[in-house]
C-alpha cells in the first residue's frame, strides 16, 4: 500500500523534528570554543530540562542560554559549590541555594518555576529524579512523629498566618465562583461548597480530622446547625479555634479535640477531612480508612479533600526537607484505596486544581505585601524559603504538577443520595 499525501507529510514533518532534536543534542555535546567546564555543565542542565528560556549567569560572568526567544529569567549563581550541587539535584539544592542567596533570581520567580517543573516531565529528567528521590525518604507519620511534623509547620505563630491568610485563616484551597472574588469571599464560598456537598442539615453531627484554625468546624456549626468535633495536633491552632468558638457563642456546638485523628471515637452523621491527608503518608491509609469506617453509620457520608498528584511521586524534596516533613500528595487511586476495602461507594470526584492556583496567587500577593514584617518576626532566609515554597507550589498548580482532589462519598448501597447536583449551585 502506497502512503498518501497525509501520510507523506506526517512522515517528514517527524523527520524534520528528529533532525532539529539530533542537532540540539550535537549542539551539546560540542559547546562553542572557549566555554568553561561550569559553562559547559549549564548547557548540559538545560538541554537535560528540554532547554527552558532560562539565562543561567556565572560568578565570573559567562552566561548561558540554550532556549528560543526570550529569557523569562536569570538565574545567578555565586560559586562553584553552588554550581555543582544544583548540577548533582537541582531538585533539592535549587532551594537550599537560593535561601542561602548563593542562587539570585532576576525577574519572574513563578514563571522560572514553571518553565524548570515543565522540563523536569523530560525522560531524561525523570530517571535522574527517581534516582534521588529513591534516596529522599519523607519522614515517618507515625503516631510518635506525626505531632512533631505538625509543629515544624502549623506552630510558627498565628499572627505570622494572619498576614496573609484571609480573615477566617483558613489555609486550604479556596473556591472561587468568579475569577475576580476576593480570597474572603472564596474562602467562604469553599465551606459552603464542602457542606453542600455533605447535605448538612441542623442536627447532624460531624467529626472532622484536622480542622487547622477551626474555621470550616465553626461555619458548620454556625450557619448549618451542626454539632461538630474536630482533631487537631497543631496546639496553637486549637487554642485559637477554642477562643474563637467561645467568642461566636457556639462552644456548646463545636468541641476542639487537640489529639490524632487515630484516636476519633463515636459515630456522627459526616466525616470530614480538608488538607489534613497530606500529611498522612501512604503508610498509614489504611489506619485512616478504618477511622472512618468505625465513625459512620449506614446511612453515613463523608469527604476528603487533598493537594494531589496524577502519577505517584515524592513530594519535591526541598518542600518536604524545608517546609512539610513527612508530607506525600496521593493520587486519585490512592485515595479511592482508602475508602474499597470498607465498601463505600464514591458520589463525586471534582478537581480544584486551577482554585487553588488562584489562592495560591493571592497568598503570595499577601505574603509579599507583609514582606518586611514577616522579616523583622524571623529573618530574611525565613522569607526567601516562604516565597519559594509559596511561589514553587503556585508553578505546580499551574503547570499541573499538583491536583486538589474533592472526593465525596458514602456507605454502599445507601439510596440517600442527590438526585441532581443543583443542590450545589441553586443557593
Amino acid at each position: 500500500m502506497k502512503p498518501d499525501d497525509a501520510q507523506l507529510l506526517d512522515i517528514s514533518g517527524r523527520r524534520a523534528a528528529g533532525n532539529e532534536r539530533s542537532r540540539r543534542f550535537l549542539e551539546l555535546c560540542m559547546p562553542p570554543a572557549g566555554l568553561s567546564l561550569e559553562g559547559r555543565l549549564m548547557r548540559l542542565l538545560l538541554g537535560s530540562l528540554g532547554n527552558p528560556p532560562l539565562r543561567l549567569t556565572l560568578w565570573n560572568g559567562e552566561s548561558v542560554f540554550t532556549g528560543e526567544g526570550d529569557a523569562v529569567a536569570c538565574v545567578r549563581i555565586a560559586d562553584r559549590s553552588a554550581l555543582l550541587r544544583l548540577f548533582i539535584n537541582p531538585e533539592l539544592y535549587f532551594g537550599e541555594a537560593y535561601v542561602d542567596a548563593s542562587i539570585e533570581v532576576d525577574g519572574d520567580l513563578v514563571k522560572l518555576l514553571e518553565v524548570a517543573y515543565r522540563g523536569m516531565e523530560l525522560a531524561s529528567f525523570r530517571g535522574r529524579l527517581r534516582l534521588f528521590t529513591s534516596l529522599d525518604r519523607p519522614r515517618s507519620n507515625a503516631l510518635s512523629a506525626a505531632r512533631d511534623n505538625i509543629h515544624h509547620h502549623y506552630d510558627l505563630g498565628n499572627e505570622f498566618y494572619r498576614l496573609w491568610l484571609d480573615r477566617e485563616m483558613l489555609y486550604t484551597c479556596a473556591y472561587f465562583p468568579t475569577p475576580d472574588a476576593t480570597l474572603e469571599q472564596a474562602q467562604v464560598a469553599k465551606m459552603d461548597h464542602v457542606c453542600r456537598k455533605l447535605r448538612l442539615r441542623p442536627g447532624d453531627t460531624v467529626v472532622e480530622a484536622g480542622c487547622g484554625w477551626g474555621a470550616l468546624a465553626l461555619h458548620m456549626a454556625a450557619r448549618y446547625g451542626a454539632r461538630v468535633r474536630a482533631f487537631n495536633i497543631s496546639r496553637e491552632q486549637i487554642a485559637y479555634a477554642r477562643a474563637r468558638a467561645r467568642a461566636m457563642g457556639v462552644g456548646q456546638r463545636v468541641e476542639f479535640m487537640e489529639d490524632d485523628y487515630r484516636n476519633i471515637s463515636g459515630t456522627y452523621d459526616a466525616f470530614v477531612s480538608v488538607g489534613m491527608l497530606e500529611h498522612v503518608g501512604r503508610d498509614h491509609y489504611g489506619e485512616l480508612g478504618r477511622v472512618i469506617d468505625r465513625c459512620l453509620p449506614r446511612n453515613g457520608r463523608g469527604i476528603l479533600h487533598s493537594i494531589g498528584q496524577d502519577q505517584p511521586a515524592l513530594l519535591n524534596a526541598w518542600i518536604e526537607k524545608r517546609i512539610f516533613p513527612g508530607a506525600y500528595p496521593p493520587t486519585l487511586r490512592e485515595m479511592l484505596a482508602i475508602l474499597e476495602p470498607h465498601e463505600f461507594s464514591v458520589l463525586d470526584v471534582e478537581n480544584l486544581r486551577l482554585h487553588y492556583a488562584l489562592t495560591l496567587e493571592h497568598w503570595l500577593r499577601r505574603f509579599e505585601d507583609a514582606r518586611e514584617r514577616v522579616s523583622g518576626m524571623y529573618d530574611e532566609r525565613f522569607v526567601r524559603t516562604w516565597r519559594l515554597y509559596l511561589a514553587g507550589s503556585l508553578a505546580a498548580f499551574n503547570t499541573g504538577n499538583l491536583q486538589l482532589f474533592q472526593v465525596l462519598f458514602v456507605r454502599a448501597g445507601s439510596n440517600d443520595v442527590p438526585w441532581t447536583r443543583a443542590h450545589l449551585y441553586g443557593q
